[in-house]
């Protein structure tokens, strides 16, 4: 393999992650307040309101059903608004939000369903505002699943970038399309497929040591 392409592969695998990293972290600015939303209007929750809870879990539920190659060409025009352009790591930004943002929520709200709902109660018992007992109760308590839930959704927008290689999203995703697919370099193909492996392995597991590190019903 020539110096060249191993400073494309770098190059590639550098856009990945910035990628990677800047829609995960938009998703859950905008993903947990979503699921704790859906999660505090549920029915017989802290704050039910059926046509709140219907309309959100409405729109996620679509947004979630949208296959990502669909939904990236769908959301083309808005990503020329955003960004100018529609090529490009930071163009490819803009659909990951929108695919990522709806499974984020659903994780955030599976995770605060897992808290055991004496611990509400007793919040409520003593006179907790709505927001204190999301912010020191809810979000505290499911700390640990949803850590767990950030290397899965890691792994998943991971994917997701790979596939906008096919829309020139730039990344691994585009130097497989171009090298692997359109030059028939199986090697190419086989060298970024073993580096998406290695970057969820990499996060994967240090992910999960932190999560142990942090959980408290984990003993050390």
């Amino acid at each position: 393999m020539n110096s060249s392409l191993t400073g494309i592969l770098v190059s590639g695998t550098l856009e990945t992650l910035y990628m990677t990293f800047v829609s995960m972290a938009v998703s859950y600015i905008l993903g947990i307040p979503l699921g704790v939303t859906l999660y505090i209007t549920s029915p017989s929750s802290i704050a039910e309101n059926r046509v709140i809870n219907a309309v959100l879990g409405f729109i996620v539920n679509v947004l979630r059903s949208v296959p990502f190659l669909i939904l990236l060409v769908a959301l083309l025009p808005f990503t020329r608004s955003i960004v100018g352009t529609t090529i490009g790591s930071t163009a490819t930004i803009v659909p990951l939000v929108v695919a990522a943002t709806p499974f984020v929520a659903r994780m955030i709200e599976s995770s605060l369903k897992e808290i055991d709902a004496g611990v509400i109660e007793a919040a409520r018992a003593m006179g907790s505002s709505l927001i204190q007992i999301i912010t020191k109760v809810l979000l505290p308590e499911g700390r640990p699943s949803i850590m767990t839930g950030v290397t899965i959704a890691f792994a998943t927008i991971l994917g997701y970038s790979a596939m906008a290689g096919f829309t020139g999203g730039g990344g691994l995703g585009t130097i497989a399309v171009n090298y692997g697919y359109y030059r028939y370099q199986n090697d190419v193909m086989l060298i970024t497929v073993a580096l998406l492996v290695i970057i969820v392995q990499v996060f994967q597991e240090a992910g999960l040591r932190l999560v142990s590190k942090t959980d408290k019903r984990i003993k050390n």
